[in-house]
């Protein structure tokens, strides 16, 4: 019987959970989030870039719990707006507001733009006990939709269009988008890394 391999992200989003069981669990992983620990901790996103609040979320179930984790600060980049919402993106227009209108009021301040131009962001920390953190960054290029399309993914999803296939993020299969996506590129980087230097998650 083969030990299982369990992977603890620290979060609680549940979109960015439901993409780490998509891409590890085929890999043999059991993918638990910071609802599954003893108990809660809060997490203060400090950081000024996404590769600083993903070590800091990785390393506080690290050093709390003494165990290693996985964590990804993940964002939005509207050049528009000078690249906000950026590393805000979960706090853009407040935090408790739904996405749904968070897409709608990006749009209206759209309206007559011509440069739409956007990108995804994310950087993926490794944490384990006594060791250095590891962190591995990627983007998907794309553009503001003239409109919401797609009932799939989260957050921005339906409002960011990506051109070589002609859909915005909310239109893929889960399969297609985390094939593409700046979450499945940057986690691809560590699981490389991961079996360059013989790690495990």
């Amino acid at each position: 019987m083969t030990e299982e391999k369990v992977v603890v992200v620290a979060s609680t989003n549940q979109g960015k959970i439901d993409e780490f069981r998509q891409m590890l669990e085929p890999e043999g992983y059991t993918v638990k989030s910071l609802k599954d620990l003893p108990h809660p901790i809060e997490i203060d996103e400090t950081g000024k870039t996404f590769e600083e609040n993903a070590v800091l979320k990785a390393m506080s179930v690290t050093k709390v719990f003494g165990i290693p984790a996985i964590a990804d600060d993940s964002g939005l980049e509207i050049d528009a707006f000078g690249k906000a919402p950026g590393v805000y993106s979960a706090r853009y227009l407040g935090h408790d507001t739904p996405y749904e209108t968070k897409n709608r009021i990006i749009l209206e301040r759209m309206q007559g733009v011509t440069e739409r131009t956007c990108r995804y962001v994310c950087a993926i920390a490794w944490t384990r006990p006594g060791e250095e953190p590891a962190v591995f960054a990627d983007t998907v290029e794309c553009v503001i939709a003239q409109e919401p399309a797609g009932h799939n993914g989260f957050g921005y999803d339906p409002i960011v269009y990506y051109e070589p296939l002609k859909k915005t993020m909310a239109e893929f299969l889960p399969e297609e988008k985390n094939a593409i996506s700046h979450r499945g590129k940057a986690l691809r980087k560590l699981e490389a890394w991961l079996h360059e230097t013989g790690r495990d998650m």
